[in-house]
């Protein structure tokens, strides 16, 4: 009998569980990169070339949420060939981990997200400071700005958490964030 009902708890605790995740599917857990301990995480973002605006929880009990991610994934896709890659969920988290530095709630105004191939060759060939091996085209990096917080301020509080590669380019107002190794510069 003892064994049956804690079968029973069992059961019963891992169907809370899910019922806790309010039927979205989660992704996995977090990774050590993250040393968070909070419950759930949420960015919003405002895309400059879409004037399309998300604010989405996208983390939550331990765990990155799939429907969101695929939310973020169509959010953040190449503006110019409407193509899609997932995105790197740390590069979320780094994120928000610069607005929590800074202090503020975690909005951002994005610049370019994803850049399929074809856009970042284009890019590469008519400008400069555009790497032909950009993180952009493996869902691994963005380009951002926040309303009331300068730029400069932005990337040094990047800088600071020492994760990443971090470009500050201030006559175009912008940082640059990824999820590479750990590098900074000026554009």
């Amino acid at each position: 009998m003892m064994l049956n009902r804690r079968r029973l708890i069992l059961a019963g605790t891992a169907l809370a569980g899910a019922a806790a995740l309010n039927s979205q599917s989660v992704i996995g857990a977090v990774s050590g990169a993250s040393k968070r301990n909070d419950a759930f995480r949420r960015i919003a973002l405002y895309n400059l070339h879409t004037d399309e605006h998300l604010d989405i929880e996208y983390f939550r009990d331990n765990a990155y949420l799939s429907e969101p991610l695929a939310r973020l994934q169509v959010f953040l896709r190449d503006f110019r060939t409407a193509e899609q890659h997932t995105i790197d969920p740390e590069l979320l988290d780094y994120l928000v981990d610069v607005a929590q530095e800074l202090g503020v709630p975690p909005s951002f105004s994005v610049i370019s997200g994803y850049r399929s191939p074809h856009t970042n060759e284009h890019l590469h060939e008519v400008g400069s400071g555009v790497s032909q091996r950009s993180l952009h085209m493996q869902g691994r990096a963005i380009d951002v700005r926040m309303t009331g917080v300068d730029c400069a301020v932005l990337a040094a509080r990047a800088r600071d958490l020492m994760r990443g590669g971090v470009g500050y380019y201030g006559a175009s107002n912008f940082v640059h964030m990824d999820t590479g190794a750990y590098r900074t510069w000026n554009g």
